[in-house]
């Protein structure tokens, strides 16, 4: 039995000791006592049980890294402004979702663009915007016809942009694809 711990690579110490004390204690009782089971067969039964450790230590997942991370809300003209100065200091790009909050398809799309906002989450920022609750020149210069647009910006302007109507993994898909693109 194991305790679920804060750090996973503690968890997997913990497990893959109390499997090496399981494998030598089966191996010493089968020398010692010799239930009639061949040297031989234990040997390779040890053998197997070693990859099963393995098998298991490489399968846990990371806890280290973040699974999603949210995106930076912009509101108007001047956080634009700032985020794209931040980002030609930094000299990375930056990704813009524009969405509606009555937008189906960009309300499914969120939470997979936040994923990939924590696998890029050192190379870029995310941010979203909300083209219902933000003055329209912001929306006029994002030149935004259809939601979800997901634009990629970079040193002051608009370099690429996927329009989401089709299916979240195409989409995500066609980000990952241009972000590899400009990073």
């Amino acid at each position: 039995m194991s305790i679920l711990l804060p750090n996973s690579q503690i968890l997997c110490r913990s497990e893959i000791q109390q499997q090496q004390q399981l494998l030598s204690n089966t191996a010493n009782g089968l020398k010692s006592y010799g239930f009639g089971f061949d040297r031989n067969k234990s040997e390779q039964w040890k053998k197997i049980a070693k990859k099963d450790i393995i098998k298991t230590y490489s399968f846990w997942p990371d806890l280290s890294r973040p699974t999603a991370v949210e995106m930076e809300p912009i509101q108007d003209s001047e956080q634009l402004d700032k985020a794209l100065d931040r980002a030609k200091e930094l000299s990375q790009p930056i990704i813009i979702d524009w969405m509606a909050n009555w937008c189906r398809k960009c309300i499914f799309l969120r939470p997979k663009l936040e994923k990939l906002a924590a696998e890029f989450d050192t190379k870029l920022k995310f941010y979203c915007v909300d083209v219902n609750n933000v003055p329209q020149a912001l929306v006029k210069r994002g030149n935004i016809s259809k939601m979800p647009t997901i634009q990629l910006w970079k040193d002051g302007e608009m370099k690429a942009e996927v329009i989401g109507g089709h299916k979240a993994w195409l989409v995500i898909e066609e980000v990952r694809e241009m972000i590899k693109r400009f990073v």
